[in-house]
């Protein structure tokens, strides 16, 4: 079970974790263990609400498919338990990143003293670039 927040897990039946050989060095271990991990999460047939499916589809990252499937893959350690770990500690974040609620912003006025700070920068600016032109005679 993959605890996201307090109110949503994931159950472990709906991500598919491959084991796969790892890219790059790695002496002749290389050749022999298949330490990377690949992560496969079905947004769309998982159990997670509705809202929160909503807005990891519409999320804009090149890990989730067209098709709403979550690729992760994870290489970065030479273990298979610590790439397992790294894959589902992304994929909760991931998660988190669009469960989480935006404050919404309220617009503000700016106050006398920036808009005269403003101004006055505005003005040596323009003082600075007359003084940068020919004189006239």
């Amino acid at each position: 079970m993959l605890q996201i927040s307090r109110q949503i897990a994931i159950p472990d039946a709906e991500i598919e974790l491959s084991a796969i050989r790892s890219q790059g060095a790695g002496g002749q271990n290389v050749n022999k263990v298949s330490s990377a991990v690949h992560l496969r999460f079905d947004v769309r047939l998982s159990s997670l609400p509705e809202a929160c499916k909503e807005r990891l589809l519409a999320l804009s990252d090149q890990r989730i498919t067209r098709d709403g499937i979550i690729v992760i893959k994870s290489q970065e350690h030479r273990s298979q338990d610590k790439n397992r770990e790294a894959a589902l500690e992304r994929l909760r974040m991931l998660i988190q990143s669009a469960v989480a609620t935006r404050k919404k912003r309220r617009p503000t006025k700016p106050t006398k003293g920036s808009q005269r700070r403003r101004i006055e920068s505005k003005k040596k600016h323009g003082r600075n670039k007359d003084l940068r032109k020919n004189p006239r005679l």
